[in-house]
């Protein structure tokens, strides 16, 4: 899930500039983390202790008041109601990253993913947008090729992954929808030559950046191994001890668990 993290980190001052160019700083003195970050860490931590989301999201609402929510997430974190709030919004796929790391199947990715996403986002489109974005990474991580990875995608949910960042870029605007926003980042992948050209693809489209950043680098972090070391020193950079904690603490037990997988494997073929 880092690779989404640094994607919120860079897009972070890209959000509603309308950026509609690959050549900008990947970090500025402004660069930090928002809502996308704060609600992927609250993910991780359910799926590291078992807790319960919606009450790990609201715990990290407090914690992060002012990191940037949508107002309909602001509405239902703030109060007492546990009840979701149909959004098809992008705030369901930003944040569903961890899964396709935490997973072993795709059946499992895409159970999870309709669970986690329906805690607030409870709108058909709004799980679509979570567990295309979930399938996409869970495939890269896979070691799918990104051909059979826009098939996939394509036939499962429907979106029209035909077109290219060029093709899209002069037009594209700001747009939090799901529908809106989850095609175009996994695009940005799509269209990618490494991990940080999927990060200025996604940037370089003019909508919402650090959430299509976000989407785009959870898939980028798995298709290409990782993120870059010195993307990823000054991502956790940005990050305060307790989000860092949690953020080490899942990769430590997504790397252990891939080791012990490994092993049982090895051990199955002899």
């Amino acid at each position: 899930m880092l690779g989404a993290i640094a994607g919120d980190v860079i897009g972070s001052v890209h959000e509603s500039a309308g950026t509609k160019t690959k050549a900008f700083p990947l970090f500025t003195p402004w660069s930090c983390f928002t809502d996308d970050t704060v609600l992927t860490v609250a993910l991780a931590q359910t799926l590291l202790t078992g807790e319960d989301y919606g009450r790990s999201m609201k715990e990290y609402y407090r914690r992060y008041p002012g990191a940037g929510y949508g107002g309909m997430f602001h509405r239902w974190a703030s109060s007492d109601d546990a009840a979701p709030y149909q959004s098809y919004g992008n705030g369901a796929a930003m944040r569903i990253s961890p899964v396709a790391f935490w997973y072993e199947t795709l059946d499992e990715v895409l159970d999870a993913a309709c669970r986690f996403t329906a805690v607030t986002h409870s709108h058909p489109e709004g799980i679509k947008g979570a567990q295309a974005a979930a399938t996409a990474a869970f495939l890269a991580r896979q070691g799918e090729s990104k051909e059979a990875i826009r098939g996939q995608v394509q036939r499962r949910f429907g979106y029209d992954l035909s077109f290219t960042c060029d093709d899209i870029r002069p037009t594209y605007v700001f747009d939090v929808t799901c529908q809106g926003t989850v095609p175009q980042a996994i695009v940005a992948f799509l269209d990618s030559t490494g991990f940080e050209d999927a990060i200025r693809n996604a940037i370089s489209l003019g909508g919402d950046a650090d959430t299509l950043a976000c989407i785009c680098g959870g898939v980028a972090e798995a298709f290409y191994g990782g993120v870059p070391e010195d993307i990823a020193a000054q991502t956790l950079g940005a990050l305060d001890l307790s989000l860092l904690s949690v953020v080490e603490e899942f990769s430590a037990r997504v790397h252990r668990n891939a080791r012990k997988a490994g092993e049982l494997g090895d051990g199955g073929d002899g």
